[in-house]
C-alpha cells in the first residue's frame, strides 16, 4: 500500500509518498497550486505505484485552501483522509521531544498517520458535497450576527435622536420604524414633517395598523422629546437601516438556498418540535457524513460538548468543563436546539427540570439536555425515522 502526505497552504503543497513498508518512495516535493501541479502529483503517485496497488491520501483540514486540491483527488478516484490539524499536531509532538514544525516535517507526519492510525475515516463524496451546505449555514451564520450589530447600532442612534419612540412602539426592529426613520431619522424632521404625510407613509408602511392618531401621537412626542437633533448621527441611521434591509434580503436568499438542499436531503431531523430548518441544517452541515461516526459520544467530542478530565495519581479533576476544541458552529447550533426543544418537547422540558432540580446551573442543565439531543438526533439520522413524542 502507498501512502501520500500532503501538507496543504495558499501557494503550494509539500508532499511524501511512502509504501507499507516503510521504504521512501518520493521525498518530500513541492507542487505548485495549480491544474499543472495537481497533475504533476497525480502523475507523481502513479509512478510510485505498482499494478493494483492501494493508495491513500492524507491531508489537513486547512479550510478553504484545501477545497481544490481536495476535489481533484475525490475525482480522480484517490481514497483520501481529511486529517483535523490538532490530531496531526499531537501526533508529530509524540514523534519526537525537538519543537520541529515545517512543512517538509508535516508532509511525512501526515503520511505516518496513515500508516499508523487505522481508525480514520476517508473522506467521501457526501462529505464533499456536504460542504456546500457548510458553507452556505456559516456564510448565514456569519450574516445574522453582522445584522444584528447593526440592530445594536439602530438602538443606540435612535436613543440619541428620538429616545421617546422605543416606548411608542412593539420594536424598532420593523418594517413599519425602518420606513419612518429612513425617511424621517431624528425628532426634529418628525415634529416638523406635515400630519396628513406622516400619516400616510405609516398607514402604507404598516398595512393599514396605522392611522392618523398614531401619526399625532409620534409626532407631538417628538415636539416634546428630549432627542438631540446631530444631523450626522441622523445620517448614520439612515444608512445602518438600508445595510440591515440589504442583509435581510441577503440571509432571505441564502435561506432559500439551504432550504432547497435540505428538500433533497429529506432529513428527520427538522420534524423534532423546536428545531427549525435554519438550526437542523448547521447541525447536518458540520456533521456531515455520519458514518464518520461510531457513536453520539463522537459527536460530542466533534462538536466540544464533551467534558475534559484530567487523572493523575490519587487526584482527580472535580470541574469537568466542556472541552470546546470542536466546532463552534455546531456547538451553537446543538445549543440553540436544545433550548428551543426544551421549551416545546415535554420530555426534554421535564429532563432539563430533572437537572435544574438537582442544582444544576441552568447552563450546565442545557449541556445536559444538549447530550440527550445528540443522542436522539444520531439515532434518528442512522434509522431515517421520523420522530415520535410517545
Amino acid at each position: 500500500m502507498v501512502f501520500v502526505g500532503i501538507d496543504v497552504a495558499k501557494d503550494k503543497h509539500d508532499c511524501f509518498i511512502i509504501n507499507s513498508e516503510g521504504e521512501v518512495l518520493k521525498d518530500v516535493f513541492t507542487i505548485e497550486n495549480s491544474k499543472q501541479g495537481f497533475e504533476l502529483l497525480l502523475q507523481t503517485i502513479n509512478t510510485c505505484t505498482g499494478v493494483g496497488e492501494k493508495i491513500k491520501v492524507g491531508l489537513e483540514a486547512t479550510g478553504h485552501y484545501s477545497y481544490n486540491l481536495l476535489g481533484f483527488l475525490l475525482e480522480n478516484g484517490l481514497t483520501t483522509y481529511v486529517i483535523n490539524p490538532l490530531h496531526t499536531n499531537l501526533y508529530r509532538k509524540s514523534l519526537s521531544l525537538r519543537k520541529t514544525k515545517t512543512d517538509h516535517v508535516d508532509a511525512r507526519t501526515i503520511a505516518s498517520m496513515l500508516m499508523s492510525d487505522v481508525s480514520l475515516k476517508p473522506h467521501t463524496n457526501i462529505a464533499h458535497h456536504n460542504s456546500e451546505l457548510k458553507s452556505l449555514t456559516r456564510y448565514r451564520f456569519d450574516k445574522v450576527r453582522e445584522r444584528a450589530k447593526l440592530k445594536t447600532s439602530v438602538s443606540r442612534l435612535v436613543n440619541i435622536l428620538f429616545p421617546e419612540l422605543e416606548k411608542m412602539v412593539c420594536t424598532l426592529h420593523m418594517a413599519t420604524v425602518y420606513t419612518l426613520l429612513s425617511e424621517f431619522p431624528s425628532a426634529r424632521h418628525i415634529a416638523e414633517v406635515h400630519l396628513t404625510k406622516l400619516t400616510n407613509l405609516l398607514y402604507s408602511a404598516s398595512k393599514g395598523r396605522y392611522h392618523r392618531d398614531k401619526s399625532l401621537l409620534l409626532r407631538n412626542a417628538a415636539k416634546n422629546s428630549i432627542g438631540v437633533f446631530m444631523p450626522a448621527k441622523a445620517l448614520e441611521l439612515k444608512h445602518t437601516i438600508c445595510l440591515i434591509q440589504e442583509l435581510t434580503k441577503e440571509i432571505d436568499e441564502i435561506k432559500f438556498a439551504i432550504k432547497n438542499i435540505m428538500d433533497t436531503i429529506n432529513s428527520p431531523i427538522p420534524t423534532i418540535r423546536g428545531i427549525g430548518q435554519d438550526t437542523s441544517a448547521m447541525i447536518l452541515a458540520e456533521i456531515g457524513d455520519l458514518n464518520n461516526f461510531d457513536s453520539p459520544d463522537k459527536i460530542l467530542a466533534f462538536s466540544g460538548l464533551s467534558p475534559s478530565t484530567y487523572q493523575s495519581g490519587q487526584l482527580n479533576n472535580c470541574y469537568a468543563h466542556m472541552e470546546k476544541r470542536g466546532s463552534r458552529y455546531l456547538r451553537y447550533a446543538l445549543f440553540t436546539a436544545t433550548k428551543s426543544v426544551c421549551n416545546w418537547n415535554p420530555v426534554f422540558s421535564e429532563y432539563l427540570d430533572k437537572k435544574r432540580s438537582k442544582g444544576k446551573h441552568y447552563i450546565v442543565a442545557i449541556s445536559h439536555a444538549a447530550k440527550k439531543l445528540v443522542r436522539l438526533i444520531f439515532a434518528m439520522q442512522k434509522s431515517g425515522q421520523p420522530y415520535r413524542l410517545n
